[in-house]
């Protein structure tokens, strides 16, 4: 019989949402993991340090970019850092487009994540469908910001504007005829609460589909249960949160456990697992998407109802209409002064945190009362469960480590930030 040798093997880059930017360094007793070190690459930009050198107002892009899969959930904990520092009322409307957006945001995170760890495990179809229903989606976020991606959406004190009564149509090209753009536009006819309301009608059949692909698949199961198991002690102790957190037993969700915004007046339910293992963290996450398709309808079915102011009327923090700017001197002077100058916001400091898609994200900020962040500390959910990544792999097969890191949702731009 062959002598089994200790190897250290280069493993990585895997997960498709790292960009390559991870390489694991992983200790082998033959083929078992002895100790994983993760080696993170040049993805830093000192977001950080940057939001020191830039009014509060220009630093709100950056957010976007930490984690590029959840951009408008990294903006609402940065808006309720400045609103909790400067008592800010935020009007209600804006506050249940602020819960519907994120809500929508969370849809895109989970989407892709399920393609992704899907894909890393060998099943290749789970990715066309997510990218399918995402698509519809990031039209969502084009129709109220103008970008697909990098919104900028949620401002301190509300949001940019309210949401669009019609939505963008599809033409008729070379590639396609009449009645197949006829088609395309059938759900774009009304507003944009419209088309949500149709996506997630849409969406409940789409789940059942993801179920039925990988729920009772003997391969995913093969895969992921009794792979990554962590305890709900363990879990607290390392500083677990979100999904990874309720996967190991524990249900706590900023959401229900530290209200913020509208989700005190919402009906959804907490998902947990019992075995803290990759299937019980994909069980979660699968209904994690049902409970956010539900609290979309919700708020499309008060938005109806409820016509308001969607930013606060306090003009230090808001900006002027654009149809004002454009007609109007002093409109244009103060536009151009608060994004150029920006507001002061008062001595002191604050942290806020939201229920992201991938745990807690949080915000800390201290102000000196000048016009830029004195200093700007950003909580990633994913850091902990990177870190976590050499005692969770420890004892686990080198094919194992694939599930582990998807089960992760780990993106760097929040990680090595």
């Amino acid at each position: 019989m062959a002598e089994i040798k200790n190897y250290t093997l280069n493993f990585g880059p895997q997960h498709p949402a790292a960009h390559g930017v991870l390489r694991l360094v992983l200790e082998l007793d033959g083929e078992v993991i002895q100790r994983a070190d993760p080696h993170i690459g040049l993805l830093h930009r000192a977001t950080e340090k940057l939001a020191e050198s830039k009014t509060f107002m220009q630093a709100l892009p950056y957010m976007d970019r930490l984690d590029y899969v959840s951009m408008m959930c990294n903006e609402h904990a940065y808006c309720l850092a400045i609103e909790k520092m400067m008592g800010i009322e935020v009007p209600i409307r804006a506050q249940y487009i602020r819960v519907m957006f994120s809500e929508i945001t969370r849809l895109m995170n989970h989407l892709m994540w399920l393609g992704a760890h899907a894909l890393d495990c060998g099943a290749m179809t789970p990715i066309m469908f997510a990218f399918r229903d995402r698509e519809d989606l990031f039209d969502m976020y084009e129709a109220v910001s103008g970008a697909r991606m990098h919104a900028a959406y949620f401002r301190p004190g509300g949001v940019y504007r309210d949401l669009p009564d019609t939505m963008p149509q599809y033409k008729a090209s070379k590639i396609r005829n009449g009645k197949a753009i006829e088609r395309m536009n059938s759900n774009r006819q009304g507003s944009l609460l419209d088309f949500i309301e149709d996506f997630t009608k849409r969406f409940t059949p789409s789940l059942a589909e993801y179920h039925s692909l990988l729920t009772e698949n003997r391969i995913w199961k093969q895969r992921t249960v009794d792979i990554g198991v962590v305890t709900g002690e363990r879990a607290m102790n390392i500083g677990f949160t979100g999904p990874m957190l309720r996967g190991s037993g524990v249900a706590w969700d900023l959401r229900k456990q530290q209200p913020y915004e509208v989700y005190d007046q919402l009906d959804f339910d907490i998902p947990v697992g019992k075995t803290g293992d990759c299937y019980d963290r994909y069980l979660v996450r699968m209904e994690e998407m049902k409970q956010s398709n539900s609290l979309i309808q919700q708020c499309v079915k008060w938005l109806r109802a409820n016509p308001g102011p969607v930013i606060t009327d306090n003009h230090k923090i808001s900006s002027p209409a654009r149809a004002d700017m454009k007609s109007d001197m002093e409109s244009l002077i103060h536009h151009f002064k608060l994004f150029t100058e920006g507001f002061c916001v008062p001595e002191g400091e604050a942290y806020a945190a939201v229920e992201h898609p991938k745990g807690e994200f949080g915000i800390y900020m201290v102000s000196d009362g000048a016009n830029k962040p004195y200093r700007l500390k950003i909580r990633a959910p994913g850091f902990a469960h990177l870190a976590a990544l050499d005692e969770v792999g420890k004892g686990h097969m080198i094919a194992d480590a694939v599930a582990i890191i998807g089960t992760m949702d780990i993106v760097f731009g929040e990680i090595d930030r």
